[in-house]
């Protein structure tokens, strides 16, 4: 059964790499409903397979000057204190109290509204010309409301390990519709969600959550994966496979509420 763990990987690097969605959005639920992993140990090794897989990810979209570092670092600002502040909690036992069906439905929640963040991401598109013309309005409120989604983002990355992608791209066009253009928006999500993931597993890697063999399994179909995928992104159309994805997480994030 191990050769099905790179396949799960590939599957989900690709999608990384191409989009910058599914680290977590879509390992988790794999790990979960498809392998039986426990919901902590599954969010454990997530994180470090997010991390590994969006740093291979990421070396394309530098290479190719695709990420907006302003942006990140005003996300960083708000993410990496509160994740901080959940490392904290991890580390002092606050999350031994919550139970695994109450962190399996927060869960399964989180991946609901990721699959919405998609669907309104896509319906955003198709409006861009109506943020475009409030954009003098929006510039205002940029930095303090990128600040506070990178909070936001923060907290989920480290409870849930989902999160950073499809709802911090939606959070990105809204803000930042005239600066980021597509790939753009990949590369800079795909930069701030490492540093976050890496936080947040770290922690999780001391209270020996994380399950090795399995990360190392998912590793090796994921990186080369993710390179592809990034690759290949700024010549691929992302509409069928987005609406793929809302389909697939919105009965993921049922499944593990039911």
């Amino acid at each position: 059964m191990d050769f099905v763990y790179p396949v799960a990987g590939a599957f989900t690097g690709f999608i990384v790499g191409l989009t910058g969605v599914g680290g977590g959005a879509l390992m988790t639920p794999i790990l979960l409903l498809i392998f039986g992993v426990a919901p902590t140990t599954a969010v454990a090794t997530d994180l470090w397979f997010a991390t590994i897989t969006k740093l291979a990810a990421l070396i394309i979209h530098y290479r190719e000057q695709k990420v907006e570092w302003q942006i990140v670092q005003r996300l960083w600002l708000g993410s990496l204190p509160m994740a901080s502040l959940m490392v904290f909690a991890l580390l002092s036992g606050f999350f031994t109290a919550i139970s695994s069906r109450f962190l399996t439905d927060i869960i399964g929640f989180t991946i609901l509204l990721t699959a919405l963040g998609l669907f309104i991401k896509h319906r955003l598109t198709l409006n861009l010309n109506n943020v475009i013309a409030n954009r003098e309005q929006i510039k205002r409120w940029q930095k303090p409301l990128t600040i506070l989604g990178g909070a936001t983002l923060g907290v989920l990355v480290t409870l849930t390990s989902i999160g950073a992608g499809a709802l911090g791209s939606v959070m990105f066009l809204y803000l930042y519709p005239v600066r980021l253009t597509p790939d753009k928006l990949v590369g800079t999500d795909i930069a701030h969600a490492i540093p976050l993931a890496l936080l947040a597993g770290l922690a999780y890697l001391i209270a020996g959550h994380v399950n090795c063999h399995l990360l190392v399994s998912l590793l090796l179909g994921s990186i080369p994966a993710a390179l592809l995928g990034s690759a290949v992104a700024t010549r691929f159309s992302h509409s069928k496979l987005r609406f793929c994805l809302v389909a697939i997480l919105s009965i993921s994030g049922l499944k593990l509420m039911m």
